[in-house]
């Protein structure tokens, strides 16, 4: 027993709650989370164990041992699949107008002042922290067309501790791409890319949590098919992560079809671009023969709830993809065009818009024909989207409280939440978290086993 006892850097006592599978949590309930030198989740041990006091006295006496107090529980770090990191700088803007007129009027033009890296600096900075202080432990990111301010955006995640897979935008059609804010050609596009590429792999060898590229077409309407078929070439030969947009709303969907004479999913996959390692955000528009061809890939979606309420135009049928197809599916914020950076928030529209394409929204229209039999989630699975399967869509050992999986943590503070009775079920504790939670409740982050964010610190430095 002693010799397991070394192994571990330190030991949490606490509840924690995670996902067994996609629609059932586990309440860990007074458990010791032993945590590894690298960061992962060695071993859990319950109470009733033979270990289990043994460990607590020796990890004690070594000042290594945290058991947090009451109405404190342990929430996975949340993994968001989809935040295009430069609109930060336009969150809570515009977001009535047309995706078209959002992104030619407002978006596109800010997005084109990321040539500035200290601008970039300034903006992304505060993005990761303001993330990291939400809850989200691992970030999917879309940064611009500018190599340099992206690369920046990768090391910032790496400086902060943030797990991040960051993706140097292509947009390079002239047809459709402002002069002032586009790749040039599609070859400088590529090379810009690939040497993108080979600096965050060099990045990641020294960043313990991870950080990634990712290959990132902005999405079909904005690319040329040379720049869509070199990309997937790239994506193939360093075995890197892939995001894009795929049938988001009308205005995309219909334009994929008029151009190429099919459906998003498979123009993508025509150019190398739907695989195991790639997630493709919204999907809302995906017929039956896409999702299937969705399923045989491996490819996961990113599933925007706010955003999608926003320029959307429809609900991404989730349960479909979850119970139909086995798709792997995660939760992503989409700011800007989600407004908020909480995936709690992700979390609870994914249930109300899933009620409403379930039960519909045309009063004139017949109940028996008003909504899509069979659409709606439970919390338990919106919270699955937000931690289990955001790593599962990633293939990486994260969103879980379980052995072998990387220590990404949030220690949610409950006590002023509306809990009057020590007998409430563990699993209405946390229902209430879920739906009551605001940054100010996440007391503590860490990420691979690192604390990344402490609020009674900060509170601390506050006052002084």
């Amino acid at each position: 027993m002693r010799g397991a006892i070394i192994l571990f850097k330190f030991i949490v006592k606490g509840t924690g709650f995670s996902s067994i599978d996609s629609k059932n949590v586990k309440a860990f309930e007074n458990c010791l989370f032993c945590i590894s030198e690298e960061g992962t989740v060695g071993a859990i041990i319950s109470p009733e164990e033979k270990e289990y006091q043994a460990l607590i006295k020796e990890y004690s006496e070594k000042n290594k041992f945290q058991e947090l107090t009451h109405g404190q529980f342990i929430l996975p770090g949340f993994i968001d699949l989809h935040i295009h990191a430069p609109q930060w700088a336009q969150a809570g803007t515009a977001l009535d107008l047309p995706l078209y007129d959002w992104l030619n009027t407002y978006t596109f033009p800010l997005e084109a002042k990321f040539s500035d890296r200290h601008f970039a600096e300034t903006v992304y900075s505060d993005l990761v922290s303001q993330l990291i202080k939400n809850g989200t432990t691992t970030a999917l990111y879309f940064a611009t067309v500018h190599r340099q301010s992206s690369l920046r955006l990768a090391e910032i995640c790496s400086e902060k501790g943030q797990r991040g897979l960051v993706g140097k935008v292509v947009m390079d059609d002239p047809e459709q791409n402002p002069e002032y804010y586009r790749d040039a050609t599609a070859n400088e596009a590529l090379a810009e890319t690939e040497l993108f590429i080979q600096e965050v792999l060099e990045l990641n060898k020294r960043t313990p949590q991870g950080v990634y590229p990712v290959v990132t077409p902005r999405f079909i309407p904005s690319c040329t098919d040379d720049s869509l078929k070199g990309l997937g070439a790239l994506a193939a030969k360093y075995d890197v992560h892939i995001q894009s947009h795929c049938s988001e709303s009308d205005w995309a969907h219909s334009f994929v079809q008029e151009r190429f004479g099919k459906n998003d999913a498979f123009a993508l996959n025509d150019f190398g671009l739907l695989t195991e390692k790639a997630i493709m955000a919204h999907c809302g528009f995906l017929s039956d023969d896409d999702m299937a061809l969705f399923a045989d890939k491996g490819t996961a979606v990113a599933h925007c709830p706010i955003s999608n309420a926003y320029f959307g135009n429809a609900v991404t049928p989730i349960a479909k993809l979850l119970n139909n197809y086995k798709i792997e599916t995660g939760l992503g914020s989409d700011i800007s065009g989600g407004f908020s950076p909480s995936l709690f928030d992700n979390i609870r529209q994914a249930v109300i818009s899933s009620r409403m394409l379930e039960d519909g929204v045309d009063k004139e229209c017949c109940s028996e024909k008003r909504g899509v039999a069979g659409s709606s989630i439970s919390l338990n699975e919106a919270f699955y989207l937000a931690t289990a399967g955001g790593g599962e869509s990633l293939s990486l050992p994260i969103g879980k409280l379980a052995v072998d999986y990387a220590w990404d943590v949030q220690i949610v503070d409950s006590k002023t939440l509306p809990i009057f009775s020590e007998e409430e079920p563990l699993l209405s504790i946390f229902q209430k978290i879920l739906y009551l939670s605001r940054p100010e409740h996440i007391h503590e982050v860490w990420i691979q086993g690192k604390k990344v964010h402490d609020r009674n610190r900060m509170e601390v430095e506050v006052q002084a």
